[in-house]
């Protein structure tokens, strides 16, 4: 089929669409503008077809030909097929360009009204496959579509891997797709064009198949459930999408602990091969697919006395990988296991699990067993479960002890004790410290269309609120049926008070009275002898203190740390552990604060506390930026930015760290777009105290890009959000600096003064030694901006010096930066080594480019004015400040990159100047500055 320039596809396959395969798109796209071939290769399902469709959407335009082919298994056997869906079409256009015996065996072959074959014709038909394409390139471009390789009859593809190997310059593309096991490829590639690059597309993340599933409208479907959904399709996306649809259509979800339903459709994909495998050997398979962790061993247990050998014909068939150096028997592919285990009738699944039930060693998975082959209630049954929940706990697997807590509820007869719903909120709390909240939150709210007795409404109201995260606005509704749940009872106030603090700040913005209603938390917990909760209360009320600059800080966060202490407090990221880390941060003591929170970092891992995880780990991430370690910075805050896709935890402040991150030590255009998506997270979310943040990091991130108008825009509206909030410390955000460099930068100095001095008078207040110092430093280039050259090369030189001491390795390059641009076009040293030298050593790749930029921006340029004198000062009469010290500089030679870098500001900043200073002395040009100084001089 031909297809010419107005050649579309339809809206599905745009490759906006393509989800998860950016760069590979990118990688394919650019090989193609190149001129080269494209061979995507990789197992069924992995989505070859649709990126297929996407390149060939997106760069068919450049081609005057498409020509297009999509061979069938059922259709693999006939002959010439594929070349007829080439050529079909274009057969008119080009037979007669072609000598006649290669036209005549070429209709013969795809007209079929002779009897062509490659036997007779072989050399007729490979000659006039080559003639063709070129007299089609003749006239332009040509595109050769190909997908499903693997079912081109042979006839065609050995005519067209004849062709593409002889094609040498002629500008003939192959777009191809092939279905391949892992480095299977190579026969195609080599009947391909020389120039072909081989693209592999791989599994898809949990979080791409999460973003394919919400664009194809399967939304509702919990995270615990979109894990699974990851695991059992291998990230594969039509085995995923697959999976999705079975769980949208069926009215009820699996029971915990039991594989997904797997459709009919996918059964009958990866089983084709079990109907030659003997009774026997099925059974052992599904006995395997029961287990966690199958080994030849365990199946032996299980009573499968010829394992080996049938494990052996499974993998034979290729439904069974064994690891070759170890015992574990893995299959082929995770569906394979869920397909056989879903295949399987229930008295069998029950049989496979009785049977692991005292065959395994490890007593959470023997539980496990016990309960699936288990029908109906059972007091035993449930007690074991609920020891083995307590196991995976204490073994850092909160999401393991979540589901065996939801088995020992289904099992608890319901006047047990204790009562299933009990076990049900503690697989809820399970469920939030494995961040799998939307499982927890749907378990809390079907305890409270039953419950009755206060303190289990209270649990069961405390899951609501912590599953919705940030966006406490959306739970408004649950606060005061909370506070009438409580009563009068102190314990169960102190719960719902110390959530209304956290509404206060977060929803409200108002950090005192966030202040205030953490105090009172932490009395009522006090009398009501809730120790864990007056902890929480305390190091909420430390971190509120210490962020709004409120002198009682340090003595609460002392308050907090007074025994007795409670483990679970002690490392909760709003715990007293937390606070301890921000007070550390913000006092500038980095060493004590990374090894802080490194320790906590650690001991959450090993609880498996996933969101706290999330946290911690940005804020080391934030650390090792404050120290200089720019890469190491990085590497932490994609980690956070990821673990925080994956589990749709912190997105918000990971992406608002992120950003910073990129800014110093990645990608700039990156940086904007995480800084613009925390601020988007940040305003539908309702969350006032990430805003700021979010915002902070977009103004940071467009300094560092040289967009200082924008940086002032985004920096101002900080400025009067903090006021609102009451934060007053400096060192939370650390925003005021660059708000005064890109005030200086934009000419208005006066401004960044008046930032300066406000900011100043808090830091001196609380101590913030580098706070001052990039204060000292901004206040350097107010004053160059205003002339004074040699008080800011002094004070310039201290600061650099000062941040050393303090161990902020980025803001002491940024000092060193400083010092060389104001000292480019002065009598002196003017090298840049300093400043590249330790940008280097903390990775800050965007400001290695911004010292390149300003090295070139210093080099003379072709046309210069020649230096003149100082003019008098009534020469410049008349005009501004900055348009003084422009025009000044215009006399002295120097050119708009060299004004803007001596003063601070941009070139757009430098050329509106002039043109001002123009209007104000009537003249047009620089010279005319030049020479109006000279002619009154003369005077």
């Amino acid at each position: 089929m031909t297809v010419r320039r107005d050649f579309k596809e339809p809206a599905r396959c745009r490759p906006d669409l393509v989800i998860g395969r950016d760069e590979l798109f990118t990688t394919a796209r650019d090989q193609l503008t190149r001129g080269g071939s494209v061979l995507l290769h990789g197992p069924a399902g992995i989505g070859k077809s649709t990126v297929l469709r996407a390149l060939a959407a997106d760069y068919g335009e450049a081609a005057r030909t498409v020509l297009r082919c999509s061979a069938t298994e059922s259709e693999s056997h006939l002959p010439f097929l594929a070349l007829a869906d080439l050529f079909g079409l274009v057969l008119d256009e080009i037979s007669d360009k072609l000598p006649v015996a290669q036209r005549t065996a070429l209709e013969s072959a795809l007209t079929g009204r002779g009897e062509s074959t490659l036997q007779r014709d072989g050399l007729a038909l490979r000659l006039a496959v080559l003639s063709a394409l070129r007299a089609l390139a003749a006239a332009g471009p040509v595109l050769l579509v190909a997908d499903d390789l693997q079912w081109l009859d042979s006839a065609s593809a050995e005519l067209l891997g004849f062709a593409a190997r002889r094609l040498g310059d002629t500008p003939v593309q192959l777009l191809c797709a092939v279905r391949t096991e892992e480095q299977e490829y190579d026969r195609h590639l080599r009947a391909s064009p020389p120039d072909t690059l081989a693209v592999r597309l791989n599994p898809l993340s949990r979080a791409q198949v999460s973003a394919l599933l919400d664009h194809r409208g399967y939304t509702d479907l919990p995270r615990s459930t979109m894990r699974e959904i990851h695991r059992t399709s291998g990230g594969n996306p039509l085995f995923a999408l697959e999976l999705g649809r079975a769980l949208g259509e069926s009215p009820t979800p699996p029971r915990p602990g039991e594989p997904l339903p797997v459709p009919t459709s996918l059964r009958a994909l990866v089983l084709s091969r079990l109907d030659m495998l003997s009774d026997e050997a099925r059974r052992t398979l599904l006995v395997a697919s029961a287990g966690a962790r199958p080994t030849l061993a365990l199946l032996h247990a299980a009573g499968r006395e010829n394992a080996e050998a049938e494990t052996a014909q499974a993998a034979a068939l290729g439904l069974l990988a064994t690891e070759p150096e170890g015992p574990a028997v893995r299959f082929a592919h995770p569906l394979i296991s869920a397909a056989l285990y879903a295949e399987a009738p229930a008295q069998e699944r029950r049989a496979a699990h009785a049977a692991l039930s005292t065959a395994a060693s490890d007593p959470i998975e023997r539980a496990r067993n016990l309960a699936l082959a288990t029908t109906g209630t059972d007091p035993e049954v449930a007690a074991r479960l609920a020891e083995a929940a307590a196991l995976a706990r204490d073994r850092g697997a909160p999401s393991v002890a979540a589901s065996l807590g939801l088995l020992a509820a289904r099992h608890t007869p319901p006047d047990g004790a204790p009562a299933p719903d009990d076990r049900r909120l503690q697989a809820a709390e399970d469920a939030i410290t494995a961040g799998e909240v939307d499982l927890a939150r749907d378990i809390a709210r079907e305890v409270l269309t039953r419950a009755t007795v206060p303190a289990e409404r209270i649990r069961a109201w405390e899951v609501v609120i912590e599953a919705a995260g940030q966006s406490l606005g959306e739970v408004d509704a649950v606060f005061p049926q909370a506070l009438a749940d409580a009563g009068d009872d102190p314990r169960l106030l102190a719960l719902v008070h110390y959530r209304l603090a956290w509404r206060k700040l977060i929803v409200e913005g108002d950090f005192a009275e966030a202040r205030e209603e953490a105090a009172h938390t932490a009395d009522l917990a006090a009398r009501g002898d809730d120790r864990r909760t007056e902890l929480m209360a305390l190091s909420f009320q430390a971190s509120t203190e210490t962020l709004m600059g409120h002198p009682n800080a340090p003595t609460t966060i002392k308050r907090a740390l007074r025994e007795p202490q409670d483990p679970y407090v002690a490392c909760h990221h709003n715990g007293v552990g937390a606070a301890r880390f921000r007070w550390l941060l913000m006092s500038d003591q980095l060493p004590e604060a990374r090894s802080t929170i490194t320790a906590l970092l650690r001991e959450v891992r090993r609880r498996g506390m996933v969101e706290s995880e999330v946290h911690f780990q940005r804020f080391l991430a934030e650390t090792e930026l404050r120290s200089g370690h720019c890469g190491r910075a990085l590497d932490l805050a994609r980690e956070s930015l990821r673990l925080a896709r994956d589990s749709g935890i912190g997105l918000g402040a990971s992406a608002m760290l992120a950003s910073l991150a990129e800014a110093s030590g990645g990608d700039v255009d990156r940086a904007l777009a995480l800084a613009r998506e925390a601020a988007g997270k940040a305003e539908e979310d309702g969350d006032q105290m990430y805003v700021s943040r979010a915002l902070a990091a977009l103004g940071h991130a467009r300094l560092v890009a040289g967009d200082a108008a924008g940086a002032v825009g985004s920096l101002r509206r900080v400025r009067e959000l903090e006021q609102g909030l009451g934060i007053t410390d400096p060192a939370r955000g650390r925003w005021q600096g660059d708000l005064a460099e890109a005030l200086v930068r934009v000419g208005e100095p006066g401004e960044a003064q008046d930032v300066i001095d406000v900011t100043r008078e808090h830091a001196l207040r609380l101590g913030r030694e580098s706070v001052l110092a990039v204060l000292d430093r901004a206040e350097a280039l107010v004053r160059a901006a205003r002339g004074d050259h040699e008080a800011a090369l002094s004070r310039l030189t201290s600061v650099q010096d000062r941040l050393a001491k303090l161990g902020y390795g980025l803001e002491e390059a940024r000092a060193a930066f400083a010092l060389a641009m104001l000292r480019t076009g002065r009598p002196g040293p003017t090298s840049y080594d300093e400043a590249s030298r330790l940008f280097r050593r903390c990775r800050a790749l965007p400001w290695l480019r911004q010292v390149d930029a300003a090295i070139a921006a210093a080099a003379p340029e072709a046309v210069a004015v020649p230096p003149q004198t100082a003019p008098p000062s009534d020469a410049l009469e008349g005009l501004a400040s900055m348009e003084r010290q422009v025009a000044a500089l215009v006399m002295e030679g120097a050119t708009n990159r060299e004004i803007a870098a001596r003063l601070f500001i941009s070139v757009k900043t430098v050329e509106a100047t002039l043109t001002r200073v123009y209007r104000k002395l009537g003249i047009r040009s620089r010279v005319d500055i030049v020479r109006l100084a000279a002619g009154r001089h003369a005077k």
